[in-house]
């Protein structure tokens, strides 16, 4: 209830007169039916503008640290998360990105729209980065198409580390829906969850004319300030069963792949001690 009144009479309204957000691609997004939309993520209002666009309810997987945080600020942003619609994922690795997935898994047998950054957090710098596989494999877990959608100068509004947004208008292009059908009793298998990340990876650069970075946003943000890479920054948590088991996935990545575009890598990540 408080999402639909939100929505529709009160934050909705208001976001729409003062960012005149444009949409292209709308009707790519199914009436009814489980679907998980993809974006590209520039900026923490990504998860305000585009579900105000969408006629249905859009469940985001947010990060953990939105839901946990203290004090007074803390209880309000963990409250404005939960009221509209987004649940906490883990990317630690472990049962906790497990019940992560659990959770995605549930929105999607209900039949709704799940929201995923494959990215895995904001870009720091505008360029769109490598694709965490956990979106394949809820995509081919569960059976369901993946709608494309690029978010449009948003990081202009909010850039990182900025409270107050700019009023200047955003937009978002939604692509056609991307089928996997053919891969599904193949949804454990990493090199599968890898192929189909970076088709998803490919349609985002497509539609936002970003350009693409074979490397992953969080250890591009720890080498920026200054701080060593952490194996975790890398990590797969949604890759498969051994995030399970204490442990977690980290994706090296391939040398062979062309700089500035997405493709398949040799190898899809291997197990390593939590």
């Amino acid at each position: 209830m408080f999402y639909w009144v939100m929505k529709r009479i009160f934050l909705g309204p208001v976001i729409k007169l003062l960012f005149r957000p444009w949409v292209k691609g709308l009707d790519n997004i199914p009436a009814q039916g489980a679907a998980i939309i993809a974006s590209n993520h520039l900026s923490f209002s990504d998860s305000i503008f585009m579900p105000l666009m969408v006629r249905r309810p859009v469940v985001f997987l947010a990060k953990s640290e939105y839901f946990t945080g203290t004090g007074i600020k803390g209880r309000l942003t963990a409250a404005f998360f939960r009221l509209t619609n987004q649940l906490p994922m883990d990317r630690s690795g472990g049962a906790a990105s497990a019940a992560s997935l659990n959770a995605g898994m549930e929105v999607l047998n209900a039949g709704g729209l799940l929201g995923i950054y494959p990215e895995g957090t904001r870009s720091p710098d505008g360029r769109l980065f490598r694709g965490k596989v956990g979106v394949a494999r809820l995509a081919l877990q569960a059976g369901v198409p993946v709608i494309p959608v690029a978010m449009i100068g948003t990081d202009k509004v909010q850039p990182i580390g900025k409270r107050l947004p700019n009023i200047r208008r955003i937009g978002m292009i939604f692509g056609e829906p991307l089928d996997f059908s053919q891969y599904r009793e193949q949804a454990e298998d990493r090199t599968v969850q890898r192929t189909v990340t970076d088709q998803i990876m490919s349609q985002l650069m497509r539609l936002s004319g970003q350009e693409y970075v074979d490397e992953y946003a969080a250890v591009v943000k720890l080498r920026i300030a200054g701080k060593p890479e952490e194996p975790r920054a890398a990590a797969e948590p949604l890759a498969g069963p051994a995030a399970a088991d204490g442990g977690f996935v980290q994706d090296h990545g391939s040398g062979s792949r062309a700089e500035g575009h997405p493709g398949v890598a040799d190898d899809a990540g291997t197990t390593t001690a939590g």
